[in-house]
């Protein structure tokens, strides 16, 4: 008899999104007459920067070529990319990461998924809450997660980020190993300072804690006082793991690309206490489990550094932003209290209500798809995300039909 890995049971019976696209596609189907904009799912609707598309043509017509054709390559990434990532990304910073400590894969999703594979299932977690829902379903998968009890795991320590601590969750009250921290914040495009990121840096120092830290959105950032990365905080290469991706900085997100920084020095134990390098585990279990990203993908985002793909790729975040702002105005219009959009593509709006209440509002009376706030956790309760990820004519339409059902 075959059986099943059981953890699979206590998972939420529905992942957020899919619940959200089965709620628009019946919408559809009962008002075919209706246009539907959607600011949900943070999936990006600018063309790949000509920079890349270039790149790409130029790797494909290689692999057209015997002489220049490429097969396996590298599970840990090509070195011109590595060596871009490590240059532009880190060492123009001031911040020491060398080559061969960036891994690159097809997804930021799938790494801060799959990480949690080199640790022991009696790790005491931590997430944020609300979160990003991939961060607690793998540990749940994993079995680690213990019973779902009202909507929240046993085993899990839950980080409250509200209005009241300005979405930066509190250091947690007990000792905890594993720590998934993300900003800006996906979903409440919240921020943090170095100063703040330096009391998370400190509390893994000296409880030997390791921090995923998911820098998706990085490229946002626009204030010059929040820290593009962990690394810019002493001591972080020592505790902390980095996730970064082209998908929101470069539109790659149905090209995929991504990375994730693993510093030599990072540093996890045996059960006895032994010290254990994290970037050998992570080594290893790419090599098995990771054939790597494709040849042309992986040229297509080394042109992102080029001068031309930087002004590219800062030209479509600055449309965003402006998408963002559009919505944050509109929203402080109408009186409801929001955070983010302007270092983060997200605005995170209290609706004052039932999330799912808000999303069915939205999208009967004004055919527009948001996020309930409740599909990231308890304290999503009462929220809604917008994603700027759309056409400035969408959004200013989007916006304009709000006004007309608030």
């Amino acid at each position: 008899m075959i059986k099943i890995n059981e953890n699979y049971l206590l998972l939420q019976p529905s992942y957020l999104f899919v619940d959200i696209a089965k709620r628009v596609r019946k919408f559809q189907e009962e008002h075919p007459e209706k246009k539907i904009i959607k600011l949900g799912i943070g999936d990006v609707t600018l063309p790949l920067p000509q920079a890349c598309i270039q790149a790409l043509h130029k790797a494909v017509d290689e692999m057209a070529k015997a002489e220049t054709f490429k097969g396996y390559g590298p599970e840990q990434g090509y070195a011109f990319l590595r060596e871009k990532i490590a240059q532009f990304d880190f060492k123009n910073r001031g911040i020491d990461i060398e080559p061969d400590e960036v891994f690159i894969s097809d997804g930021a999703k799938c790494d801060t998924g799959n990480f949690q594979e080199l640790f022991a299932q009696d790790i005491k977690i931590a997430v944020p809450d609300p979160v990003y829902p991939v961060y607690v379903d793998t540990n749940v998968m994993a079995g680690r997660a213990g019973q779902l009890v009202k909507g929240e795991y046993s085993n899990i320590i839950y980080l409250r980020s509200t209005k009241e601590n300005n979405y930066i969750p509190d250091l947690p009250a007990s000792k905890v190993d594993l720590i998934y921290l993300c900003f800006p914040n996906n979903p409440t495009g919240a921020t943090i300072d170095q100063q703040e990121l330096k009391k998370w840096v400190n509390y893994a120092l000296e409880n030997k804690a390791l921090i995923l830290y998911d820098a998706a959105y990085e490229a946002f950032i626009q204030d010059q006082n929040i820290p593009h990365s962990i690394f810019e905080v002493p001591g972080a290469k020592q505790v902390a793991v980095e996730f970064r991706s082209f998908s929101k900085t470069a539109g790659f997100t149905g090209t995929r690309c991504a990375y994730t920084i693993v510093p030599k020095e990072c540093t996890a134990y045996t059960q006895e206490g032994s010290p254990v390098n994290v970037h050998q585990l992570w080594m290893r279990r790419q090599n098995t489990k990771f054939n790597g990203v494709s040849y042309p993908v992986q040229r297509a985002a080394e042109a992102v550094y080029s001068p031309e793909g930087q002004k590219q790729i800062k030209t479509n975040v600055q449309y965003y932003l402006n998408n963002a702002r559009i919505m944050r105005e509109t929203i402080a219009q109408l009186g409801l209290h929001c955070v983010g959009g302007k270092n983060s593509p997200y605005v995170w709006v209290e609706c004052q209500q039932d999330s799912w209440k808000f999303f069915d509002l939205l999208l009967n009376q004004a055919g527009i798809v948001c996020t309930p706030g409740a599909g990231f956790g308890k304290s999503g309760q009462g929220y809604i995300r917008l994603s700027a990820f759309n056409s400035l004519d969408n959004v200013q339409e989007a916006m304009e039909k709000i006004k007309q059902v608030l």
